[in-house]
């Protein structure tokens, strides 16, 4: 697949997504029905609905790929596949149901196990991010496309970090240390991967945990624009993996942080 061929992909979709984001703001602003699923995380009819939105405009543009949805139990047995698509609704649910602003709406490509095409939003904060190749990471504001390169924007001696919580690991010590980190602000959602992407940080170091849909979006937006993602031990990450887990994760700004 082209990359004239995924920009049109991408084109169709921002829309949409931005359509899909209005909507689950204003179901939150109704009240949200929440549920616990059997992994003990809550779901709403939030989460259900923009699925629903987003999964039939991609069926419409895509209807040969597959799709593997948090919220959906189809294809989650298949381990077979090199293209398809990945789906979070909403990351971040915990930020959703209790009305803060950094949940998003999630989607990514992957093509031979790869995440090619990536699109987030997220709409309380009016930011949306999207690529659709290598060179090709973008932020829509004000009706802009605003180029995403990477480059280094913090201080010359700063290295800051965006981390999963306040309160560190030992593991997520010793790499802030490893990369000499000045400063660590929490980020509970996908928003992680877009700010290191824009340079607003530097760095996110994570062990194994949540799942490839939550990742793959942004994986796509921040190695499209030019950073760095890999396992701890410096292997590259790739998709459709068993139970669709992620591993340990790196995603670095650039080599020379």
């Amino acid at each position: 697949m082209d990359k004239q061929h995924l920009k049109k992909i991408s084109n169709e979709l921002l829309k949409t997504f931005i359509d899909a984001g209005e909507r689950s703001i204003k179901l939150r602003e109704i009240g949200l029905k929440k549920e616990i699923k059997s992994d003990n995380t809550p779901v709403t009819n939030g989460d259900i609905e923009v699925n629903n939105i987003l999964t039939k405009k991609i069926k419409n543009i895509t209807p040969d790929i597959p799709i593997v949805s948090e919220e959906s139990s189809s294809n989650k047995s298949n381990t077979e596949m090199n293209n398809f698509w990945l789906i979070d609704p909403i990351d971040g649910t915990y930020d959703y149901v209790n009305n803060k602003d950094e949940f998003t709406l999630n989607a990514a490509l992957i093509i031979n196990k790869k995440p090619e095409l990536g699109i987030i939003y997220a709409p309380a904060k009016k930011r949306l991010f999207y690529t659709y190749g290598f060179g090709l990471s973008f932020e829509l504001a004000d009706n802009k496309e605003i180029k995403l390169t990477c480059e280094k924007k913090t201080g010359q001696n700063e290295v800051k970090a965006v981390s999963y919580s306040e309160n560190l690991k030992p593991v997520i010590s010793e790499l802030h240390k490893k990369f000499k980190v000045t400063d660590h602000t929490k980020m509970k959602s996908s928003l992680k991967f877009c700010v290191v992407a824009t340079s607003e940080f530097d760095l996110y170091v994570a062990e194994p945990r949540a799942s490839e849909w939550d990742i793959a979006a942004g994986h796509a937006i921040l190695k499209n624009a030019g950073g760095i993602i890999t396992d701890f031990n410096g292997n590259e990450i790739f998709y459709g993996k068993k139970d669709f887990k992620n591993p340990s994760l790196i995603i670095k700004r650039s080599e020379n942080l």
